[in-house]
């Protein structure tokens, strides 16, 4: 009797089938890459895309979709397999293993005119663009290959049973591991340490992580995954941390947590304003809802609780529609969530924006990656912060209008908060939604 797992993969592969009508796909696993020389190569995981429809990290191996049906090809073992790497399996033993008609590479034929989702390696590609005579690199979306990607977007959009059982162990792991963090921190300890902690946390559960973590006191630094800092007493760190599964499934999870576990006035004025504009943002989540309107209820209670501060002048709604949220909250709320942190994000905005949208150019705004109706089985982040970043506060205190609606001498009371963001892996259900990583102390939280 197949399983859940091999019952889920079977059903996209057919879905991917149909909507193809016939023509050839070719969706390869990829490469190891090396780090030094040639033997010496980092962990190998395959194309998010290849995940999908396989469920394995099998290096080198290639899925066809065509007229035929499916079919895996996989490297053919050589002499020296069994004694460097342990026996693999044949093409048999793959075939009764996956539900799946499998060859070995060397057995392949490759159709002139088939569609590609290239791998991220260079090699794998270069081996494609060889046998297909036309340019394929990873990233690149060559208009002959559309096809296959907006059916690859329909395929993965929403999860099916075991695609959530994987994203809900993912993130109870990843909530896990920061509430073991936050626990931890101290004065003297550094980042490194605590990275060392999570990382520890997630390979005692099987897993390894889905991105490189940012653990930092310089929370403004929206991207900062230099570790060498040194914890002190007073600092807010911003840990943005995810599990990744066996099989490819990503959390991603965002925390900030003061050094000593005691907030100052400041800090925990700030943190209770980005806290209320996530959950506001939240509770809004059903399917139909535009997840623009997602964003823009995360700005307006962000900045609503910003002038109940005294940090901001104005009327809430006048305020969110000048773009003043832009000064401490410039990224979109959030993003698809499933095998890829950014989930299809090497598929450009096909994923993110639904057909005909384009991004706007207005800043902020500009970085929302995620512009769609939401439907039942979508796992989004919701991910508002709080940043104090020196050249935009330039910016917009140099603005001839908008530098009147900050209160700049209340805001250099808050010079200890550097950076806040709270970030949770929300799944669109039937009715509302359910959080996967919600906190366990924070049961309003689960589910609605």
């Amino acid at each position: 009797m197949s399983s859940m797992k091999n019952i889920c993969l079977q059903t996209r592969r057919t879905e991917l089938l149909n909507a193809l009508d016939g023509q050839t796909a070719i969706i390869p696993a990829g490469l190891p890459v090396s780090r030094n020389f040639p033997a010496n190569q980092y962990p190998f995981r395959a194309s998010s895309h290849f995940l999908h429809c396989v469920g394995l990290n099998l290096p080198g191996a290639i899925l066809v979709l065509d007229d035929q049906g499916a079919c895996l090809y996989v490297q053919r073992p050589d002499a020296d397999d069994a004694l460097w790497h342990g026996a693999r399996p044949t093409v048999r033993e793959w075939s009764q293993a996956l539900d799946i008609k499998t060859g070995y590479l060397d057995e392949l034929v490759y159709h002139p005119k088939s569609m590609v989702l290239p791998a991220m390696d260079g090699q794998s590609n270069a081996l494609l663009s060889a046998e297909l005579n036309r340019p394929i690199s990873g990233g690149r979306n060559d208009p002959v290959d559309d096809p296959l990607a907006q059916a690859m977007v329909a395929s993965r959009l929403c999860h099916d049973q075991w695609a959530i059982d994987q994203l809900s162990r993912a993130a109870q792991v990843t909530a896990e591991a920061h509430e073991l963090a936050r626990d931890r921190l101290h004065a003297g300890l550094s980042c490194q340490a605590v990275w060392a902690a999570m990382l520890s946390y997630f390979q005692d559960h099987g897993m390894s992580y889905a991105y490189n973590p940012i653990i930092t006191p310089a929370g403004e630094v929206l991207h900062q995954h230099d570790l060498r800092a040194q914890l002190r007493t007073g600092d807010m760190v911003l840990l943005d941390v995810g599990a990744e599964t066996e099989s490819g499934y990503a959390a991603d999870v965002t925390r900030t947590w003061p050094v000593g576990q005691t907030m100052s006035p400041t800090q925990s004025a700030i943190h209770a304003v980005v806290s209320a504009a996530h959950k506001a943002a939240i509770e809004l989540i059903k399917p139909g809802v535009e997840y623009r309107a997602i964003h823009r209820q995360a700005c307006l209670t962000l900045v609503r609780g910003l002038c109940d501060l005294g940090l901001l002048i104005g009327n809430p709604m006048d305020l969110v529609e000048d773009n003043m949220h832009t000064l401490f909250f410039p990224h979109g709320v959030g993003h698809l969530l499933g095998l890829d942190v950014h989930d299809m994000e090497d598929l450009g905005d096909r994923a993110g924006y639904a057909p005909g949208r384009r991004r706007s150019e207005l800043f902020g705004w500009s970085f929302l990656r995620l512009d769609r109706p939401l439907e039942h089985g979508m796992l989004v982040t919701v991910e508002p912060g709080f940043y104090q970043v020196d050249d935009l506060k330039r910016r917009f205190l140099n603005h001839p209008y908008k530098a009147q609606f900050v209160n700049w001498s209340e805001l250099d009371a808050y010079s200890d908060v550097r950076g806040v963001r709270i970030e949770d892996d929300i799944l669109v259900t039937a009715d509302g939604w359910c959080n996967l990583s919600a906190p366990a102390d924070d049961a309003r939280m689960v589910k609605r």
